[in-house]
This record gives C-alpha cells, structure tokens and sequence, in this order.
C-alpha cells in the first residue's frame, strides 16, 4: 500500500514515514513541490505519486501566531486541505485529514462525540474546522481524524519543551485547568495506517468515512499532570526533571483562548475501524524511552 503524505517535517509525518517497510511505502511531499498557502491544482503532483491513500496531514499549527495571521491560516488549513482533498478524489484515492479537537468551545466536561456541536474559540480552531467542512464536500471517500495534545520523541511538543526548560529550571508553572489526553504520534501513525488499509480493501464501506475522534486510552489531565507525569518518567531515567507549580490559564496569559475541556470520546473509531490506542500513560513511557535512547533534548 502506497500512502501520500503532505507534509515533511510535521510529527506525524514523520511517525508515518518511520512505519514504512513491507508493504507500505510513504511518500513524504511538502515545499517547494507543496505549498498550501498556494495550492490550487494539484492533480498532477499527486498523480504521478500514484497513491492508494493520501494522508492531509501538513497544517499551519501555531495557535497564538494565528490570531494575527488569521487569513494565512484558513489559506493553509481550509483552502490547501480542500486542494488536498480535491486532488485525491481526482487520483481515485480516499483522503485522510487530520484535524482537531480546538473545533469545538471545549465548555463541556466531558468527552465528546463526533455529533457534538462545534463552536472554536480561536482563529486556529475556526480555519481547521472550515478545512473539515472543505475536505467533506470535494471528497466523498474521506476520513477526517480529530485528535489532542499531540507529542513524539521528535519535532516540536510540550514533552521535549518540558525536558528542555526543566535542564535551567528546577520549578516550573503549568496551566491546570485545561483538560484533556495526550495523544503520541506514534500511535497516531499507527492509526492512520489501520484507517488507510480499511478504507483501501472497503471503498464501498460507507461506514469508514466521516469524521472520528483519535486519542489515547485512559483518563483526562491536564497540562500540570501532564507535565508531572513526564518528569517522573524522566527522573527514574537520570534525565532532566523539575518541580510543577500548577497555575490557572489566566496566569498564563496567551493570544489565543484555549478550550478547557479537551477530551474526545473515541468509541466510534474503534467500532467502524476496530482501531483503540493504548493509554497515554503506557504511550508517553515509550516516547520517553525514545527520548532517553537518541539523548535529552
């Protein structure tokens, strides 16, 4: 199976890329061949990569930035996911897109299905769910994963920013009242690939498509937790670890609101695609091994 993933350097991407071997080959295709800020067309691009599935997986993701780039970012993450999803249905191929739980006003606390009403409390939030709503209408072989507080043992993410601080700084402060579950790209990878295979051998299945929620196994936390329970891992590994301070978001004043309550309930995937990712606390202990293995960051 052959899978096309925009984007080059983005965690999952990357995740997916480390998968490859057996059967599966992934392509990787960002700029300058890919630009979403400027796609239009890109049948042919895809065309000659000649994919069973095309992963969306390439976002603008900086969410403060995007409250003063907000037009760049329903560019990139409405319009290119759009172009993206257009160009795959034009190779016959379904298109899998990644997406967020920011699309919803996270008010509710509880996990929340994919028949919520969504409702984003930020210019982030707004152009992912404008990308959903266009790769729903140029795709009809689609499925769009939302998922959470994505981490990996690469790349930029709270896990390896909390290492790093925490090698200057014996305390630090971390929010404590945004919940939700963090998700590692690794299992994201893994996930994908699972949806591709069934989406590739069941294209009639009208089950597989839609939207679904993709996160880990396990309770909520919330940053603070999180932040904790890296550092335990860390410590029993000789690596870098400090003190959390829990603090509320208005002490951790930032551009764009965040939802407080970020949890997605998960039982749809796994009763259309059998996929269930194991428990976050299990996941992060082996990204932390990762980690430890390739030298602190």
């Amino acid at each position: 199976m052959r899978l096309l993933v925009t984007g080059t350097a983005g965690q999952v991407a990357r995740a997916l890329k480390a998968r490859e071997g057996g059967d599966l080959e992934v392509a990787l295709v960002g700029r300058p061949q890919l630009d979403l800020a400027e796609a239009v067309d890109l049948t042919d691009l895809f065309a000659a990569h000649a994919p069973d599935v095309v992963v969306s997986a390439a976002a603008y993701t900086q969410v403060d930035k995007a409250e003063a780039e907000t037009a760049l970012a329903f560019k990139i993450n409405a319009d290119g996911a759009g172009a993206v999803a257009r160009a795959a249905a034009a190779v016959g191929a379904p298109v899998i897109h990644l997406s967020t739980d920011y699309v919803f006003d996270g008010s509710a606390p509880r996990p929340l299905t994919e028949s919520e009403p969504t409702g984003p409390v930020n210019a982030y939030g707004a152009s992912k769910l404008a990308g959903e709503q266009q790769v729903a209408l140029a795709a009809a072989d689609h499925a769009i994963l939302r998922t959470a507080w994505v981490y990996a043992p690469l790349g930029a993410n709270f896990v390896r920013t909390m290492l790093r601080v925490a090698k200057t700084n014996p305390e630090l402060r971390v929010v404590d009242d945004q919940h939700g579950v963090p998700t590692s790209a690794l299992d994201i990878a893994a996930a994908v690939e699972a949806v591709a295979r069934n989406l590739a051998a069941r294209p009639d299945d009208a089950g597989l498509h839609g939207i679904f929620h993709l996160t880990a196994s396990g309770p909520s936390t919330t940053w603070a937790g999180f932040a904790t329970e890296i550092f335990r891992l860390s410590a029993d590994r000789g690596g870098p670890s400090a003190k959390v301070v829990a603090i509320g978001s208005a002490d951790y004043p930032a551009a764009a609101r965040r939802p407080t309550w970020s949890s997605l309930d998960p039982a749809k995937l796994a009763q259309r695609h059998g996929v269930v990712l194991p428990d976050w606390r299990l996941s992060l202990t082996e990204v932390i091994n990762q980690i430890a293995a390739d030298g602190w960051p």
